[in-house]
């Protein structure tokens, strides 16, 4: 199989007018090599095919010269520039379906990916609220205990100096004080220490949760002090911030909830707020791992503080 031959002549006048080689010689093939129009004609009638573009492979070859001397007329421009404009109209069509596509490939990515957010943004949500419901239940159990060992020990005392067991059905004013006193005295919400230190982590990440950097640095600073004074707790220098510090200032002490978390941590201001300053004897390593386990979760847990209950 080899490229027809066709004439040349006619050949270049139809790439000069703008038609691909193997359009102007599928054209020129098929229509006879007669004319220059009927090319044109040719390629109107099928300018929907699949294969308009492919080079035309014939068994024999075609050697024909046309002896006339073909001339473009104006209506031959006319229909060149019209299959021209034609063919870049039903591309732009082409482009805009495909980017059209592409377009709602992207907006299912988004809400995807939204979806997958929402899910995380719940499983924490429950995470969360299983860990309160677990805390009251146990400061229930707690307040239960207190109370029957009080109970406990107010009749060991009767018990001991010969009085008769108290009726179950009437409880002295004192009783009744004493019990009143106990569930004033007892919260009705335990904060432990790393609650408040998460509070304070959360604080400061919501205040500034435009400015995901600065939220990270602060994170970062605050497990360095608690690092150092951990590994290093004899020394002072660990042990010892000055508050007018520009570097401190601006990686913790403007951020709300930074200064709060130091003193959890058992930081104290000294007189004049010239420093922030952790006696030797109030060095607690199990609030200090504490802290550094707060830190750490809040720096790996992406939705860490953007919801509240």
């Amino acid at each position: 199989m080899a490229v027809p031959q066709v004439n040349k002549k006619l050949l270049d006048e139809l790439e000069a007018m703008g038609f691909p080689r193997p359009r102007a010689t599928r054209a020129l093939h098929f229509s006879g090599n007669s004319s220059l129009e009927a090319a044109i004609e040719w390629v109107i009638d099928h300018e929907n095919d699949s294969d308009i573009d492919q080079m035309p492979l014939v068994a024999v070859d075609i050697n024909l010269d046309s002896p006339q001397t073909f001339h473009i007329t104006e209506q031959m421009k006319i229909k060149a520039q019209e299959l021209r404009t034609k063919e870049h109209k039903k591309k732009e069509v082409e482009e805009k379906k495909l980017e059209r596509q592409r377009e709602k490939e992207r907006i299912r990515a988004s809400k995807d990916l939204t979806e997958a957010k929402q899910i995380l943004e719940s499983n924490e949500k429950q995470r969360y609220l299983a860990l309160k419901k677990k805390e009251k239940e146990e400061e229930k159990r707690a307040r239960e205990k207190i109370l029957k060992k009080l109970e406990h020990d107010k009749v060991e005392r009767r018990s001991r100096l010969g009085l008769p067991p108290e009726s179950p059905s009437v409880k002295p004013a004192t009783h009744l004080l004493q019990e009143k006193t106990l569930q004033t005295s007892l919260p009705l919400k335990s904060v432990t220490n790393a609650e408040q230190m998460r509070e304070c982590l959360r604080s400061l990440k919501r205040n500034h949760q435009n400015d995901g950097a600065r939220v990270r640095r602060a994170f970062e600073t605050l497990l360095i002090y608690v690092g150092n004074i951990a590994k290093n707790p004899d020394e002072e220098k660990f042990r010892k911030i000055r508050l007018t510090n520009p570097l401190f200032q601006d990686r913790v002490g403007n951020l709300r909830g930074g200064m709060e978390f130091l003193e959890l941590c058992g930081f104290e201001r000294t007189e004049g707020d010239e420093f922030l300053y952790l006696p030797d004897d109030k060095v607690d390593m199990e609030i200090l791992n504490t802290a550094g386990s707060e830190l750490k979760s809040a720096m790996t847990n992406p939705f860490f503080g953007l919801l509240s209950v």
